[in-house]
């Protein structure tokens, strides 16, 4: 990359020791991403990729080897990054609004201030008409743009999204990736991605990145050369067929 990294990983090792057989893993991982790409990670189920998210996020202390943000180890959670779990994890006795105000609740941030801000996010995500919403009135896609919103409220440099629709149905999943997409067009963040589907990764990424059976590995970087802005017609390019065939074969030896 021309650009400096704003997040790297330098030869990740992760070892799970909770049981009489020690699990191993993720096996020497390294990656670098750069400031406002997009990246996704995909691999066999089991090799590791969310637990290298967790590790990237701060929320894991690796076995060996270490990540860097701005050139400075990570080792525990930072501010400047936001993490959307594969569930959304809604309070449900608090309204949407409240929910994205939770952040900045628990950083003191004055009410009114937390107030609009969540507002602002909640607006930029499509869900200006529902901030009194309970989570329980919300769809599954809903919902995950409400989990998105409260990542984003505290205005992270990088962007952490652990299969963020995986349990949304197709085409809510299509619609939330266009979403997103929009999303990272106005805002600009870094962000890493992990997902199991490789017309998503392909359609949302400057890059993805194949990761091997446990122990996981780094296996490919793809470049991702699509022209920008991406709507759905793109996934009939046939430039867009050969990428994920580049990326299936690279899975298949893996």
């Amino acid at each position: 990359m021309s650009e400096r990294p704003i997040l790297t990983a330098n030869q990740i090792e992760m070892t799970f020791c909770d049981s009489d057989s020690p699990l191993e893993a993720i096996a020497e991982a390294s990656l670098q991403v750069a400031s406002n790409e997009f990246v996704s990670l995909i691999g066999p189920s089991g090799c590791g990729k969310s637990t290298l998210l967790r590790i990237l996020a701060g929320l894991a202390q690796p076995t060996a080897g270490e990540v860097l943000l701005d050139s400075e180890p990570l080792r525990q959670p930072n501010e400047k990054i936001g993490f959307v779990f594969q569930r959304a994890n809604l309070m449900p006795w608090r309204s949407t609004l409240q929910n994205v105000m939770l952040p900045l609740e628990l950083a003191k941030v004055p009410h009114d201030e937390a107030r609009a801000r969540a507002i602002e996010l909640l607006d930029l995500v499509g869900l200006e008409a529902f901030h009194e919403a309970r989570p329980r009135n919300l769809s599954g896609g809903m919902r995950q743009r409400v989990a998105l919103a409260r990542a984003l409220v505290y205005d992270p440099d990088v962007l952490l999204l652990d299969e963020p629709f995986g349990a949304l149905d197709a085409l809510t999943r299509e619609r939330m990736s266009c979403e997103l997409l929009r999303i990272w067009q106005v805002r600009r963040k870094t962000v890493i991605m992990v997902t199991h589907n490789i017309q998503e990764a392909i359609f949302m990424s400057d890059r993805v990145l194949t990761m091997s059976p446990r122990p996981g590995r780094i296996e490919q970087d793809l470049s991702v050369d699509l022209p920008r802005p991406r709507c759905m017609e793109a996934l009939y390019d046939p430039h867009f067929g050969d990428l994920a065939r580049q990326l299936r074969a690279s899975l298949r030896t893996a």
